[in-house]
């Protein structure tokens, strides 16, 4: 094979790889893929609250007391069962990774006999009130850094509120908790007061109280 044939072979192999690459470049500026703004998955959590749009406003979340006020204890039980496997509720139950919540409400911060608390938790002292409850459920890293608690957290505020009424209601004396009972509707305008009665004008005896002057008899 003389070197003519040579150069024909080694340019048909470099005419076949120009194309390649070319096909390449050109296959890649037809169906270039849409990158997304952020990358990785988005994963819908049943219950989890709407993450506001660029440039709104977050929506502001009622108070635990306005919640409190229609919340369910059989909804927090079966809320409740996500903490099972760290606690237990019922009275004399066992310390597990967490400690017993029978009467938590209300109770000192590190308070349950038995329980090998963090420093952390040691050190935030207080009691267990509906707002620190509230908080903690909430984001209990956020609520007490440094804890170990590893428990992410309760987004909605009235899955908290449920929760709560259920471990007030597993003590030996429940806190009172709010209740829709002489409250208002959403949206209702609250009722006015009864008008009170006029009082009568001094020097003015017997007559009816901020009763209009008495017309004039008209002339003949």
């Amino acid at each position: 094979m003389d070197s003519y044939e040579l150069n024909k072979i080694a340019g048909a192999v470099l005419f076949s790889g120009v194309c390649l690459v070319a096909l390449n470049i050109t296959a890649g500026l037809i169906f270039s893929p849409e990158k997304p703004e952020q990358p990785g998955y988005v994963i819908a959590v049943a219950g989890a609250p709407e993450t506001p749009k660029a440039g709104e406003a977050p929506a502001a979340e009622q108070s635990i007391a306005t919640l409190l006020a229609t919340a369910s204890a059989e909804r927090g039980e079966a809320a409740a069962r996500k903490c099972a496997s760290c606690h237990t509720f019922d009275k004399g139950g066992a310390n597990k990774v967490g400690p017993n919540l029978w009467g938590v409400v209300g109770r000192a911060r590190a308070s349950h006999a038995g329980f090998n608390y963090s420093g952390a938790m040691t050190a935030k002292g207080g009691e267990w009130s509906i707002e620190e409850l509230n908080a903690f459920i909430a984001s209990p890293k956020s609520a007490v850094p440094g804890t170990t608690m590893a428990f992410a957290g309760v987004p909605k505020g009235s899955e908290r509120a449920d929760i709560i009424a259920y471990l007030n209601k597993q003590s030996d004396a429940p806190a009172p908790l709010p209740s829709t009972t002489g409250a208002a509707s959403p949206g209702q305008p609250p009722t006015e007061p009864a008008a009170q009665p006029a009082q009568p004008q001094p020097g003015n005896a017997g007559a009816q109280p901020n009763a209009p002057p008495e017309a004039a008899p008209p002339r003949q």
